[in-house]
């Protein structure tokens, strides 16, 4: 039997982590679209991509900023270009989904539902920032509602999904996430094969235990069966983990600087590139192997990198 594949997702820069956290953050486009590319040369076959100001490092959901770096890296890799739609938190969904939109992309992150999603308490670690947006930020998180209501889920498959047969990573942050997609898996807003990330570790979701992971994918095979493919997003020290776990669960790995600034407890990750080539190498000597870009197009039924419009 020939080993299984897994594919490898890296999200380069997110919207929680600010600039004073890790030098190694990208925020430019030259710096997010080299990483992005490094990244997918170490073995991504998806590229999970924010936009930020490229001036100061704050979070930016402008097509204009998506579009600085995303034909570059499309002409250096073939690797899945993911846009998300996550962005801001405070911003309606139709500004939201702009980017996706804008460059009818392949793939895109789609939130199943709203919750609670707080990052503050990293504020008490740094006692002075790089610049004056980013304690703000952090410190206002302990009010965020992060919306993502049935009708706002209905539009962006509705736009994306449907105008833009956009394939989705339906970030999943807690059991009650795979009773939403299923409800609007049942409705017609989206068709098999999904692609579900389990995020584990955010607080005001599910907590990143083993045995949360299980109850995850136990509850998924009930509501799914074989219609689905899976893979999981630690957060934090949970990165490196809980990915080898997924792995042989039968699962895909995510990992990057979006989720976490660490290669290991107490080491800053000095790029993206390095996550990649450590989970890389974790999956290779449990016997797994990468898949190749084209690979997690068939595995995930996407419509091509050559029906963007970027």
């Amino acid at each position: 039997m020939s080993p299984r594949k897994v594919i490898i997702t890296c999200a380069v820069t997110g919207a929680i982590h600010t600039p004073t956290m890790s030098d190694a953050l990208p925020y430019t486009p030259d710096d997010i679209a080299k990483q992005a590319i490094d990244a997918a040369e170490a073995g991504a076959a998806i590229v999970h991509l924010h936009a930020r100001n490229p001036l100061n490092g704050s979070i930016s959901i402008d097509p204009a900023d998506f579009m600085a770096f995303l034909p570059r890296i499309k002409q250096s890799t073939d690797a899945v270009i993911n846009i998300s739609t996550g962005g801001s938190m405070a911003t309606p969904i139709a500004d939201r989904i702009a980017p996706a939109r804008n460059a009818s992309a392949e793939m895109s992150s789609m939130n199943m539902g709203s919750m609670n999603f707080s990052f503050h308490g990293l504020a008490d670690r740094y006692k002075e920032f790089k610049f004056d947006w980013e304690e703000e930020y952090i410190r206002a998180s302990e009010g965020f509602i992060f919306r993502n209501s049935f009708a706002d889920i209905a539009q962006v498959a509705r736009e994306l999904g449907h105008e833009h047969q956009v394939k989705f990573e339906h970030e999943c942050y807690d059991i009650g996430h795979l009773y939403n997609l299923k409800f609007c898996l049942d409705q017609g807003m989206f068709k098999a094969p999904l692609f579900i990330q389990f995020v584990m570790g955010i607080l005001g979701g599910i907590g990143p235990e083993i045995e949360n992971l299980v109850f995850m994918k136990q509850t998924a095979d009930r509501l799914f069966g074989d219609s689905y493919q899976w893979s999981v997003l630690g957060a934090g020290n949970a990165q490196m983990k809980l990915a080898p776990i997924a792995a042989e669960m039968g699962g895909n790995v995510r990992v990057g600087l979006e989720d976490s600034l660490f290669i290991e407890r107490g080491q800053l990750a000095t790029s993206n590139a390095q996550q990649v080539r450590k989970i890389r190498a974790m999956l290779e000597d449990r016997g797994f192997e990468i898949a190749t870009p084209t690979e997690a197009r068939e595995m995930l039924g996407l419509k091509g990198g050559d029906k963007v419009a970027f």
